[in-house]
Parts: structure tokens; sequence; C-alpha cells
């Protein structure tokens, strides 16, 4: 894909992504723009991180969703408005709706975190909890909306949605002057679609380029496909802590947009992800949500080829307290910097006090210690010794399981 000089028909033109900033004056933050020398120092030119994880709400859809519900007329305002959700989008809207005084329904599956939950209702909305995943939410929501005539709110294939994303688009631009290349998660595609269409026409009418890469997680990864495609293809999608963005197939809209306008689309992992947030948390101190670090993934990665400043946007900060303590510790693993171990020892007298001494000679500490003859396989003169210890990298962890080696033992590093 190259860059264009002018926005596809497709895109939201430059006016109407200003009348969406000029309609959220006053109602969203203009949120701020910080440097990451570490970032910077690895990727070799000026890292800058865009806090959206600070918005209201918590990440940047209350922008989509309150320009969508604003260009709503009176007699559907009165309708009301329903939309699907799992999080993020369910609170922009509800905080959208509450502003403009518009009654809405929000449907969302039984797993959702309880943050997400209880802010949506803290925004006034209608709570109704169906399903084990999204896609049960979204039927529902289509059904509400075909009974009772509310306004069925899209969380990204709506032009009035991918014009309200790209307001940050015009922020960046003005917090970052000299920005070469942004970097930005995917998901459905609203907002890169609207960050590109603002990016592009801004440069273009200043004689200059920006170049746009957008990141998906490997697990759920529609668009490297449909782009190959040429158009919007169905992809199964397994797991992937970025649920944010785990989106099965791309928008319509946002599709031809971002086939027209974004340079690259590139993939990430989970433990990529993982290393994102823990870097963020200790050198950004910045608290982000798996989706809302991909950026900040694919340049740890090396995915990310810069030539000038540099944004990545970390576009939401509405992480469950539970996943990010599962998170970090699959970091800190992922990183080198946590290990766990399971040793198969001869039941006699000693061989836990052995071990302890060959860790601490080896410069690992221990955290946590698990020491039982019942397990499958185990002989009746043998016992499983299970250690979780702190290391302080790939290269120390090698080590420490060396040492281990070197002394008789047979540790196995087990999984997260």
């Amino acid at each position: 894909m190259t860059p264009q000089t002018r926005s596809p028909s497709a895109a939201p033109s430059l006016a109407a992504i200003e009348d969406a900033a000029a309609t959220l004056r006053g109602v969203i933050s203009r949120t701020p723009v910080d440097q990451s020398q570490h970032l910077s120092d690895l990727l070799g030119v000026p890292v800058h991180l865009k806090l959206e994880n600070l918005q209201r709400t918590g990440s940047f859809k209350i922008r989509g969703a309150t320009y969508r519900l604003s260009r709503l007329t009176a007699e559907e305002r009165a309708r009301g408005v329903v939309a699907a959700s799992a999080g993020n989008h369910a609170q922009g809207v509800s905080l959208a709706a509450q502003e403009l005084g518009i009654p809405a329904t929000i449907f969302m599956p039984l797993g959702v975190p309880v943050p997400k939950l209880l802010a949506t209702r803290g925004y006034g909305a209608d709570v109704v909890l169906e399903g084990a995943t999204v896609e049960t939410p979204l039927r529902l929501a289509a059904e509400f909306a075909e009974r009772t005539g509310a306004v069925l709110i899209h969380p990204f294939d709506h032009a009035d949605i991918i014009a309200g994303q790209g307001t940050l688009g015009l922020e960046l631009y003005d917090q970052v002057p000299d920005l070469e290349t942004v970097v930005l998660g995917i998901g459905g595609g609203g907002l890169i679609a609207g960050v590109a269409a603002a990016l592009k026409a801004r440069a273009a009418a200043d004689g200059r380029s920006i170049r746009i890469i957008g990141v998906q997680a490997e697990n759920s990864a529609a668009y490297p496909s449909s782009l190959a495609a040429g158009h919007p293809l169905d992809v199964a999608t397994k797991p992937t802590i970025a649920d944010g963005i785990a989106v099965a197939r791309p928008g319509n809209l946002p599709f031809e947009i971002i086939r027209e306008l974004v340079d690259e689309v590139v993939t990430v992992s989970d433990d990529d992800i993982a290393r994102a947030l823990l870097m963020l948390l200790e050198r950004a101190k910045q608290v982000v949500e798996p989706a809302g670090a991909v950026g900040v993934a694919a340049i740890l990665a090396g995915k990310v080829d810069a030539s000038g400043p540099t944004v990545s946007v970390l576009s939401g900060g509405n992480i469950d307290p539970l996943l990010l303590q599962r998170v970090v510790a699959h970091g800190l693993s992922a990183s080198g910097r946590y290990m766990s171990l399971q040793i198969p020892l001869p039941d006699r007298p000693g061989q836990l006090a052995r071990v302890s001494e060959l860790l601490a000679q080896a410069g690992a500490n221990v955290i946590e210690v698990l020491h039982t003859r019942h397990g499958q396989g185990l002989q009746i003169s043998e016992v499983i010794l299970q250690l979780s210890v702190e290391t302080r990298g790939e290269e120390h962890r090698a080590h420490v399981i060396a040492t281990l080696e070197a002394a008789g033992y047979a540790p196995t590093v087990m999984p997260d």
C-alpha cells in the first residue's frame, strides 16, 4: 500500500473530522503526549506515547460515540440507542447518551469484567447481561433495535464513528508537529481509519507525508488476509489477551479507508503484548489494557521501521485488576524475569536444602515452593519440587537452569 495524497471517497473529509472536533470540545479530554526515552533509544528516533488511556471512560471510544449520537435527529433520540459491547464501546455510548439525555440500552456478555460493567451502569445505561461471548449481545442488540425502534450504534462501521475517532489524529498533528510515523492497534478498524484520514489530509495540505502502521493481535488478525484478498474476510479467531481488538471481520467502511491510507499492518503475539504492558508500567508509569498496548508491542518486537519522530497510541486503559495481575506475571516470564520450575528429587533428607543452595549461588530469588509426593509417574522413592523464582533476564534464566543441571538435577520450565 502506498501513501495517498488525498483521501478516498470512503474516508471522512477533513471538514467532517474538524466538525467532530468542534462537537466534542468540552466533552472529551485533550489527552497528553509523553516522550518515551526507552522506546526512543530502542527505535533510534524520538518516540512519543499518545495517552488516550487517560481519556474519559478510559478509551478513545467516547469520541466516535459522542459524535454519532450528537448527529441523531430529535425523533431518533426519543427512540433511544442500543449497543453491544464487552467494555469500551459500552462505556463510550453510555456516557455520550447520558450527556445528551438519550435513553441507552447496552447488551454485554456474562463474563464482562466487573469494572467495565459497573462503569457502564454508572453512566446510566440499562445493561442486559447475556451470552458467553460478545456474539450473543450483538444479535440481541440487533433484535432489540428491530423490536423497539432504538438506533443501533455500531462500534466502528459508520462514517460518524470514524470521523469522531479521527479527532485523535487532529490532536496528534498539533501535539507532535514533526511526526512521521504513527503506530496504533486495529480491531474493526474505526480508530485507525479516522486517524489515518485526519493525518493524511492535514499532511497533504502541508506538502508532506505521514506513515501509518496498524497492529493486530496475531490470534485475531483479520486485516492481513483481507487486504491481500482485496475485500473483508471472516477469520477464525483464537483467544488473545487483547480482547478489545479481537474482531473476526473488518468493518466494510473502515476496510476501504485502511486499504487506501494505511501503509502497513503487522501482528504481535500475546507474549509481545505482555512485555509491552510490563514496560509501560515500569518505564512509562501507565496502566494500559492489552489492546491499547499493541503499538508499543510492535516496537518492542522489532516490527516497526521508522525513520523519524514516531507516535504510538495507547488507545485504552480499562484493564481488569485480576487480568493485570496475570498479565504482569506473564510479562515477567516472557521477559525472562520470572520462571516456574518442576524438579524431580530423590526422597531423602537434604535435597530441598541443596536445591535452595544452588539457586542462591546462581542468584535466583525463590518466591514460592511446593514440595509434594503426589504426582503422576512418580516412583515411591521420588518427590516433586515446584519452584517459582525471580530471574534477571533470559541469560540469567539459562544460567540458573544450567547450574541445576550441572548438579545432576533435571529441571523442567513450566508454562505460565
